[in-house]
């Protein structure tokens, strides 16, 4: 039986103890069912069999977002699944986690239904503070249409510094937030909860998985190509690049 971690959530008598509703038998994978992946040809399918592998997560929870980015240690393939009380700002965790570890980002890449005005802060700091090379925001169009005249404003006032912004509008419900470290750690964070606080229980998991961020950036990377909002000038030889590319 896995022992879970004494946490702050216990400490402070912030209790999640629903009750016992009962055990559940998960059925073994039938991995015979893959059979029809097989190619006696030897050719690559569309379709392949999951990685099976073995990983120990910690399961944790917490009302506090600082207290937990202190108490978090994101080694080479770490992971936390993590439950946390309408009070937590997910937001506030990125800020703390990133300047605790004094972690420079490449890339920061978050995606969100919608954020509040001290998200933006939040994200301010740390470019001001020299902890972000590259910040791109993917954002809904449902929050775009109603902060339209207030926050959106904001952003690109506020956020779009020395050309390291990049904001996208799309028909999104993901919440997820990913940064390239530069010492190579490559960590995501992904779950139900947005920036913001939402007064609701939240749960989100957050792991150090060069797979798994790479599959996230690809994705990404083509919704912030095609719903970009802010035209980059492009220098040098990749402006040289691209004209030769268009001349062929």
């Amino acid at each position: 039986m896995s022992r879970r971690k004494k946490t702050q959530a216990d400490e402070d008598g912030f209790n999640f103890d629903i009750g016992d509703i009962g055990n559940f038998d998960l059925p073994d994978v039938d991995t015979s069912l893959f059979d029809v992946l097989s190619d006696d040809e030897g050719e690559e399918t569309r379709y392949i069999k999951p990685k099976v592998y073995t990983r120990k997560p910690d399961f944790v929870m917490y009302d506090n977002a600082v207290k937990l980015a202190r108490d978090i240690e994101m080694t080479e393939g770490s992971r936390y699944d993590v439950i946390v009380n309408g009070s937590f700002i997910f937001g506030d965790f990125l800020e703390a986690f990133i300047v605790r570890n004094n972690a420079k980002c490449k890339k920061l890449t978050i995606s969100t239904l919608s954020m509040n005005q001290n998200n933006i802060d939040s994200l301010h700091n740390l470019i001001t503070h020299g902890y972000i090379d590259e910040l791109n925001l993917i954002i809904s169009a449902y929050f775009y249409n109603m902060e339209i005249r207030a926050l959106i404003p904001y952003i690109y006032r506020h956020l779009d510094i020395d050309n390291r912004l990049q904001l996208a509008v799309a028909n999104v419900h993901t919440k997820t937030a990913q940064f390239e470290t530069l010492g190579g750690k490559k960590i995501i964070a992904h779950g139900s909860a947005n920036l913001r606080s939402s007064g609701s229980i939240e749960q989100f998991t957050i792991e150090e998985s060069p797979e798994l961020y790479d599959f996230y950036d690809e994705f990404f990377s083509r919704i912030l190509e095609r719903y970009q909002t802010i035209r980059k000038p492009v220098w040098g030889k990749d402006a040289w690049a691209d004209l030769i590319r268009k001349k062929v």
